[in-house]
């Protein structure tokens, strides 16, 4: 019988998974991947102690320190749902069931999908959702990044350095993201940003080649061989029904990372935590940690 189950290996599950090793608890980490949303994050420049790194570079760094214990991780594994059975919690997934005292949801988030004709089609052949992973695939290319917030203004940093041509397709009338970044991409003559314009359509043949939009009412047609979907992040909570969630999908929590329901923690960007960003959801994860320790602790189980 595990003491806990923590869903997800983002930053939040693997700070959660390191607290508790270091507490002696018998844990398993069951996951889709390791480095969530960290692994695909652009230029990290605001994390403690590292001046600048990449989020790769950071994610394998935290997957290095939960290496280090004993931790047994279920990787690749899609989870059905979660739910209370006595005193105890069940966890089935696409490939197992585990049983456990506590948990922890983890699960991050995902990206939001464009839903127009020809993003299903193309995705992975010039449409992506990650410029850290795909960037370099596009030297010299002409390419346009969809979105205007502070992801789609990271990814529109990493490729005017690699492309040809960026264009930023904003729905708004003016792009969002923080001023530094915005700072960044004044004055190169590679960025072109487009305000008030929707996507209509992905073109392409065996590849992207072009990226129908409606700028101002008007449709016009961008020559582009790449696509990166940066227009936001969807929790993945879905399996998580028993929990109470908000409008947004988010796991409500109070500040000791408790759920509605008695033995079950969340962490991280699946959760209604304010700010999403790495060193939120490393804090959080340890909070959900030392929650979950005291509930053990104070619960005969």
């Amino acid at each position: 019988m595990l003491d806990l189950i923590i869903i997800g290996a983002g930053p939040a599950g693997i700070t959660a998974a390191v607290y508790a090793a270091r507490r002696n608890m018998s844990i398993l980490v069951v996951t889709k991947d390791i480095g969530g949303q960290a692994a695909i994050s652009g230029d990290v420049e605001n994390y403690t102690g590292y001046q600048f790194i990449t989020g790769p570079e950071l994610a394998i760094k935290f997957q290095a320190h939960m290496s280090k214990y004993n931790i047994e991780i279920k990787e690749n594994e899609e989870i059905i749902k979660i739910e209370k059975e006595g005193d105890l919690i069940r966890v089935t997934s696409d490939k197992g069931s585990y049983q456990a005292k506590t948990i922890i949801v983890a699960s991050g988030k995902r990206s939001k999908k464009l839903n127009v004709p020809g993003e299903k089609e193309f995705k992975n052949r010039g449409l992506t959702y990650c410029a850290t992973c795909d960037g370099p695939l596009f030297a010299q290319k002409e390419v346009a990044v969809i979105g205007g917030g502070n992801s789609s203004l990271d990814a529109a940093i990493q490729l005017m350095n690699i492309a040809k041509k960026v264009y930023i397709v904003n729905i708004n009338s003016v792009v969002e993201g923080d001023a530094i970044m915005q700072e960044k991409l004044h004055g190169n003559d590679k960025v072109i940003i487009l305000n008030n314009s929707q996507v209509e359509a992905v073109l392409g043949d065996k590849m992207v080649n072009g990226l129908r939009i409606k700028r101002e009412g008007k449709q016009e047609t961008l020559a582009v061989q790449g696509i990166f979907v940066e227009i936001g992040l969807i929790p993945n909570s879905e399996f998580a029904k028993i929990l109470d969630r908000n409008e947004f999908g988010e796991i409500k929590i109070n500040f000791h990372n408790q759920t509605n329901i008695s033995g079950f923690f969340a962490a991280g960007d699946v959760t209604d935590v304010p700010e999403k960003q790495i060193i939120i959801a490393c804090g959080e994860g340890s909070k959900a940690c030392l929650s979950v320790f005291k509930y053990l602790a104070t619960h005969k189980i």
